[in-house]
């Protein structure tokens, strides 16, 4: 009767967990679900809540009037440029930061380690870091997506966590006698035994790269250097101005109000769809890596 009761009990549990993490799951998609069936939905029938599961009135207005826009594919090879160099400069000087802060027998790493930490709670502000860009002669160029950002300082304390905790010592001592270098230690060692750090700490820098809208809105005049994120929106802002001047009557109302909101949802979809498409192949790291700088017992 125990065991009985015991796995009735289990069975009851399990059901309540596969409910919970269903319900879970569906609050964390539905939303993403809603945006792509509304942009291919009349604006009209979203906006009353008509749709819901499936796309109604369907259209491809949105995404035609955003790619015909030429600035798109512009604004995509900018972004795809800022994103793939710039995620390179990053790991390129996080990891050897990193795991030069990480060795004991570095004597300044104290210091310089306090000098990282003090840039995360003190900030020259938006004026003088312009008036730096600016006397760099960075600004309006793309070497302003580059450079400036291209240490974060908490992705730095966590690469520099991992190599604390999970290269043990022997591991170089070991590499020592054999004649190896701290520089061919890092390359040829703990580089390939950090597949885990090195793909998640990528792909959180890729993900920012990819986002930033900053940068481009207060440093980049030129159309030609701006990344999608300002292009869309100033396709949004287009638009926005459009539908506005549209609802003082007419035939343009109609047309203003069934389509305008389709671009809104398409621009969600066209900046977000590539780091998406992305993330699968990333995901076994991901799952790896997930748990890097945590507490160890």
């Amino acid at each position: 009767m125990g065991v009985a009761r015991s796995s009735g009990k289990e069975l009851a549990f399990r059901i309540c967990l596969f409910v919970l993490c269903a319900v879970i799951f569906l609050v964390i998609v539905y939303p993403l679900y809603f945006v792509v069936i509304a942009s291919f939905s009349d604006s009209t029938l979203v906006s009353t809540g008509k749709v819901l599961l499936f796309p109604k009135g369907t259209s491809l207005f949105g995404y035609r009037e955003i790619f015909q826009d030429g600035r798109i594919w512009t604004g995509y090879r900018n972004t795809i440029f800022y994103t793939l160099f710039g995620t390179f400069v990053n790991l390129l000087f996080t990891m050897p930061a990193a795991y030069v802060l990480s060795r004991r027998e570095f004597k300044a790493r104290g210091i310089i380690m306090f000098l990282f930490v003090v840039t995360m709670f003190f900030h020259g502000g938006l004026i003088p870091t312009y008036l730096l860009m600016k006397g760099l002669h960075l600004t309006n160029t793309i070497w302003v997506f580059i450079l400036p950002f291209c240490v974060n300082v908490f992705y730095l304390i966590i690469s520099r966590t991992y190599f604390e905790t999970s290269l043990p010592p022997e591991l170089y001592e070991a590499a020592v006698i054999d004649g190896c270098s701290h520089f061919t230690f890092f390359i040829k060692v703990a580089l390939p035994l950090s597949k885990a750090l090195v793909s998640v700490i990528g792909l959180y820098y890729l993900v920012g790269r990819w986002n930033d809208f900053f940068t481009g809105l207060i440093y980049i005049q030129d159309n030609a250097l701006q990344p999608l994120q300002i292009v869309l929106r100033d396709i949004l802002l287009s638009n926005q101005v459009f539908r506005d001047g549209a609802g003082t009557g007419g035939d343009g109302t109609g047309y203003a109000q069934r389509y305008a909101d389709q671009i809104k949802y398409g621009v969600i979809i066209v900046s977000s769809l590539p780091v998406l498409v992305l993330y699968p192949f990333m995901q076994k790291y991901f799952e790896k890596g997930v748990m890097i700088g945590s507490v160890k017992g």
